[in-house]
């Protein structure tokens, strides 16, 4: 009952992100009344769909389009924002949700495959007599993932505001490192009553041709709307935010590319004074991003000249020591793309012993730990959705003897790490297959372990996640895990921190060490794995350090994949 409720207060938040804007009139007009439609698809069936107009006299506007899972029924509300600012809106339940016909697949018709709702809902409302030919699109979470997905499929959108949405399934969505994103997937698809389509996600736990269809940083070069893209360092879809944003400005087609604005905020899956175990300073929310949607809207579906466009393409937020009111960071930051500036890809060679350092280790080491499945290291914060989230103390599960923990010595000034982090590691195993975590973790002067990014990567996936190649037990192996992006000041006297294990249960599920996918409790067995850490096997976190001029030009940190 508790997960569940944690579920269903995220998805309100989603559906009412915009009206949320603080010190707003907005509230202050009268949502109009609506006009509910039956409104078939290409194959005919039949979307409910709501149209709301800001007054009955015949005129034509500007038109707002939200494709919801969550219920249209919420969106007299969200139509009273849009009438305030002279545009209408129309709330459409996807397929096989609440009002609507046929049968929810899980974003399976929202994009650019054999059904294309978004696509086939944009082209009705262009033809209608209230509809001015400009189409905007709206929305946070699963509202965000469909506007991502209509994209593609239409050239008639002008602009969309996407609030904290994926850019892919596998990779973000469903699997991560080729690992079932087992609370995520389960309790969110389990609150839709869809559970059918546990099975056919399993059933696919390759990047196949079945994920492609929600691949939108393949389709880029096919969108043609500008939007803003709103996330936060963590949020379950932080990487998603930031590729779609990339995609689209440097490879999306006429009209999208340079024309994307990105906001990446300090938060979970929406604005939070307490992530985890930091308070935040007040500015979390300094930058509105509600607001921020508005006067974007208004330039690309009214035509006002408010500057936005004039102004800077990146706003982030850099994170520093929460608990220092001197420390660096904390504060917002523009930038004209992203990464914000050139990178160098520093290691941090973890070496036996428990010592991360910059230069590798001159001599043989390596660490052996037993993973057991029946046993799992459990979730502690990061990237979730119906778990808790955020950067949490890592000392609860770092001490447990299945967790390999590195850290610097301490900070002698402050150190900013901007861009993308990974974690390259020298691994075997003793058994048929079986995972290996890396986390980051910022490392307080009181011995807080602040989780900022983690991570997990399946053995059997050390080529790529389009085909299983386990290689043999007792093979040396290595594994590059993604761990995402940050932008985060290291404070004086704080340490960097890595840790290593094999399992973070129940973000991700647990491998059974025997070269199934998913675990069976009558079929698991110990994998005794290993860590190596000399000059042949340098395993590093690997972290974006501001490189000097003299050396950007060279050696540019890559943006995050």
């Amino acid at each position: 009952m508790k997960k569940r409720a944690v579920v269903v207060s995220v998805l309100a938040v989603a559906v009412l992100l915009l009206a949320a804007a603080a010190a707003t009139v907005w509230f202050m007009v009268r949502p109009p009344s609506a006009e509910t439609v039956m409104l078939p698809m290409r194959n005919g069936v039949k979307l409910a769909t709501d149209v709301f107009l800001p007054s009955k006299n015949g005129a034509a506007y500007p038109v707002v389009l939200v494709r919801t899972v969550y219920n249209k029924s919420q969106g007299a509300m969200l139509a009273g924002v849009f009438k305030a600012l002279g545009m209408a809106m129309v709330v459409q339940d996807t397929r096989g949700r609440f009002a609507s016909e046929g049968k929810d697949m899980v974003f399976g018709d929202d994009g650019w495959g054999e059904r294309q709702d978004g696509a086939d809902t944009v082209a009705w409302i262009k033809k209608q007599a209230w509809c001015n030919g400009k189409i905007g699109t709206w929305g946070g979470s699963a509202l965000g993932i469909t506007q991502v997905q209509l994209a593609p499929a239409t050239q008639d959108v002008t602009a969309q505001t996407i609030i904290v949405a994926s850019s892919k399934f596998y990779g973000q969505t469903a699997y991560q490192g080729g690992v079932f994103m087992k609370s995520l997937a389960e309790q969110w698809i389990a609150a839709q009553k869809s559970v059918w389509m546990l099975d056919i996600w399993r059933a696919n736990p390759t990047d196949n041709d079945y994920w492609r269809g929600f691949n939108a940083e393949e389709q880029a070069p096919k969108v043609t709307a500008p939007a803003v893209h709103v996330g936060g360092w963590f949020d379950i879809f932080q990487q998603g935010t930031i590729n779609n944003f990339i995609t689209r400005q440097h490879q999306g087609g006429e009209g999208a590319r340079g024309n994307q604005k990105l906001i990446i905020g300090p938060w979970t899956h929406g604005p939070k004074k307490d992530p985890g175990d930091l308070i935040l300073r007040d500015n979390y929310v300094a930058l509105d991003f509600n607001l921020y949607s508005a006067r974007f809207l208004k330039h690309w579906l009214e035509g006002e000249q408010n500057g936005i466009m004039a102004e800077p393409a990146v706003n982030y937020y850099t994170l520093g020591d929460v608990f220092d009111d001197k420390a660096p960071g904390n504060e917002w930051r523009t930038a004209s793309d992203w990464p914000p500036f050139a990178t160098i890809a520093t290691p941090y060679y973890l070496v036996q012993g428990g010592t991360l350092s910059t230069a590798p280790a001159d001599s043989a080491g390596s660490a052996t730990y037993a993973y057991d499945p029946k046993d799992p290291c459990p979730s502690k914060g990061g990237q979730n959705l119906t778990i808790p989230a955020g950067p949490y103390d890592q000392r609860e599960v770092s001490g447990r003897p299945d967790v390999l923990r590195f850290a610097t010595d301490p900070l002698t000034a402050p150190t900013e790490v901007t861009g993308s982090v990974h974690a390259v590691l020298y691994v075997s195993t003793d058994a048929p297959d079986t995972d290996f975590t890396a986390k980051f973790v910022d490392i307080y002067p009181d011995g807080r372990e602040i989780l900022m990014l983690d991570n997990i990567r399946r053995l059997k996936f050390h080529h790529g996640y389009d085909k299983a190649d386990p290689p043999a037990p007792g093979t040396v192996t290595q594994l590059d895990l993604d761990l995402w992006s940050i932008s985060l000041i290291l404070n004086k006297g704080h340490r960097i921190g890595v840790q290593v294990s094999s399992s973070n249960y129940p973000r991700f599920e647990k491998n059974p060490n025997t070269g199934d996918d998913f675990p069976k409790e009558d079929n698991l067995r110990v994998a005794h794995n290993t860590l190596y850490m000399d000059k042949d096997h340098p395993s590093a976190l690997i972290l974006p350090l501001r490189a000097t001029p003299a050396e950007a030009p060279a050696t540019t940190a890559p943006a995050g994949h």
